[in-house]
C-alpha cells in the first residue's frame, strides 16, 4: 500500500454527504466521496465506475483541519434552464417571468397554488466553506496509488473541491508515500513552510466508537443513478508525528 498526500485549497469547498434536495450542506471537512470524484476526474474514469470503487470503498483516509472553524456561505440558485417547454412535466420547473407569474397569480383560486408559485421557479440553496484549507492522506494499492499519482500532475478533466465553482487555489497532488508517517511528515514540512499548524485530524473509526459519527459518503456507484454507503468517522486532535529516527 502506498499514501497519496493531498493539498486541498480554495475561495470555496462543498462537501456534501446528506442533502439531496434544496438545501444543500456541506460537511465540516471533505468527504470520501468527494476526494475520490477528484481522484475519477482526475484519471477520466466516468460514469458508474462500480468496480473501481468497490477496490477503493475500504481505503484509508485522514483528513487534516487547519482551521478548525471555517465561515461558512449560503448561495441562492434558481434552476430552470433547460427544460422543454413543449414537455407538461418539464415545463413546471421553468421559472416564470413577472407577467406570466402576475396572471397565473390573478387566475388561480387556490391560495396553496399561489404559495407555490410566489417563488417563480425551483429554488435550490448551496452551502460552502470559506477560504479553507485541508489536507488528506488516502492509503490505496500501489497500482491505483500510482494511477492516480499520475492522473493528478496531468488531469483529463477539471478540478474542483466539493462542486464545479470551487476551483483550487493550489497544486493538489504533493506526494506518494510508503508509510502514512511519512506522508504526515511531510505534510507537517509542507505546513510550515506556509505558516500553518494543523489543528484536527479526521479518521476512520471502528463502529460505535466513542465520539465516532456516521458520514454517509463512501460511493458505490457514480453517475447517473449514485449510491453511497455508511462509515464511521472521529475528529480529534492533531498529534504531531516525530521526524523519522526520533
Amino acid at each position: 500500500m502506498k499514501y497519496l498526500l493531498l493539498w486541498l485549497e480554495a475561495p470555496l469547498q462543498s462537501w456534501g454527504a446528506d442533502s439531496r434536495f434544496d438545501f444543500r450542506k456541506t460537511m465540516d471537512a471533505p468527504t470520501k466521496s468527494g476526494i475520490f470524484g477528484l481522484l475519477l476526474a482526475a484519471s477520466g474514469n466516468s460514469g458508474p465506475q462500480e468496480e473501481l470503487l468497490a477496490r477503493m470503498a475500504d481505503a484509508p483516509l485522514s483528513v487534516i483541519d487547519f482551521d478548525g472553524f471555517t465561515p461558512r456561505l449560503t448561495d441562492f440558485h434558481m434552476v430552470g434552464n433547460g427544460y422543454r417547454e413543449n414537455d407538461p412535466w418539464e415545463k413546471l420547473f421553468i421559472p416564470l417571468k413577472a407577467a406570466e407569474l402576475n396572471k397565473k397569480k390573478r387566475e388561480s383560486k387556490s391560495d396553496e397554488d399561489k404559495r407555490k408559485m410566489s417563488s417563480g421557479g425551483l429554488r435550490t440553496a448551496r452551502e460552502y466553506l470559506q477560504d479553507s484549507r485541508f489536507a488528506a492522506v488516502l492509503g490505496l494499492s500501489d497500482e491505483l496509488a500510482d494511477k492516480f499519482a499520475s492522473a493528478l500532475q496531468a488531469p483529463v478533466f477539471d478540478l474542483y473541491l466539493g462542486r464545479k465553482c470551487c476551483a483550487p487555489a493550489d497544486l493538489i497532488f504533493r506526494g506518494v508515500f510508503d508509510s502514512e508517517a511519512d506522508a504526515f511528515r511531510a505534510l507537517q514540512a509542507f505546513a510550515a513552510e506556509k505558516k500553518l499548524a494543523p489543528r484536527y485530524i479526521y479518521a476512520d473509526a471502528k463502529p460505535m466508537e466513542d465520539d465516532a459519527f456516521l458520514v454517509n459518503d463512501v460511493p458505490i456507484r457514480f453517475g447517473r443513478h449514485r449510491l453511497y454507503r455508511d462509515r464511521w468517522v472521529v475528529k480529534r486532535e492533531w498529534t504531531p508525528v516525530p521526524e523519522s529516527g526520533v
